[in-house]
């Protein structure tokens, strides 16, 4: 058969940035397979290397990978039908990648003759987004902490406390009206930056202060 071309491919994690992806078809009766040079690349190989075959194929899955992807091939050679897998290989170096395989049987005669699909290496996808939301949720908790210090030095301002004291008083607050933390210091704060709702501050202070005194009342009753 004539040599495979590989597919196009884009990754948003990526943008301009390779995403490599090969394509195969395998003979279901010689178990002889036809790589792109992708395939030869995502498995540590250049081609002429190696000779790639079914067996070639599986000895490259993860160990742990392996049984369920000759599960699922071997029923798709038995009954047809289309096939998906996310997993993992390890490649000649010795570098494990995560890969998605997908495709589809060819049925000639009523009997599978070949598979055909594609493997996309999703290893750096995955790095970058991982990398991603961890700086992400860096910034979020930074930012947090930050809304949560600019409310607590209005109240220790407005309310002339000490800095645990006024923080005390916004949990208090927080649990009172069943809402997060956050944003209970993000309204106190978007008050006190706005000149059109800075008259609201004293009130919702006040409010602050008496919810966060009541809750204190009934802990101590309740001791």
């Amino acid at each position: 058969m004539s040599e495979l071309t590989g597919p196009y491919t884009y990754s948003s994690a990526l943008g301009d940035n390779q995403c490599v992806a090969g394509t195969f078809h395998a003979d279901v009766a010689t178990g002889k397979l036809h790589w792109s040079d992708a395939m030869f690349q995502l498995h540590g190989y250049r081609r002429g290397e190696v000779v790639p075959t079914l067996e070639l194929l599986f000895s490259h899955k993860h160990p742990e990978d392996r049984p369920k992807c000759e599960e699922i091939v071997a029923q798709v050679v038995r009954t047809g039908g289309y096939f998906c897998m996310y997993h993992r290989i390890i490649d000649a170096q010795g570098r494990t990648r995560r890969v998605l395989t997908t495709g589809d049987a060819l049925v000639e005669g009523g009997r599978v003759s070949a598979l055909e699909g594609v493997m996309i290496d999703l290893t750096s996808t995955l790095q970058r987004e991982t990398e991603q939301t961890t700086r992400d949720a860096v910034i979020g908790a930074t930012s947090t902490r930050t809304v949560i210090d600019q409310a607590r030095g209005i109240l220790m301002g407005q309310l002339n406390m000490g800095s645990e004291d006024a923080f005390q008083m916004l949990v208090s607050t927080s649990s009172h009206r069943n809402v997060k933390l956050v944003v209970v210091a993000a309204e106190l704060v978007q008050l006190a930056n706005s000149a059109e709702s800075r008259k609201y501050l004293q009130a919702a202070v006040k409010a602050i202060e008496m919810e966060g005194r009541g809750n204190a009342a009934q802990r101590k009753r309740a001791v």
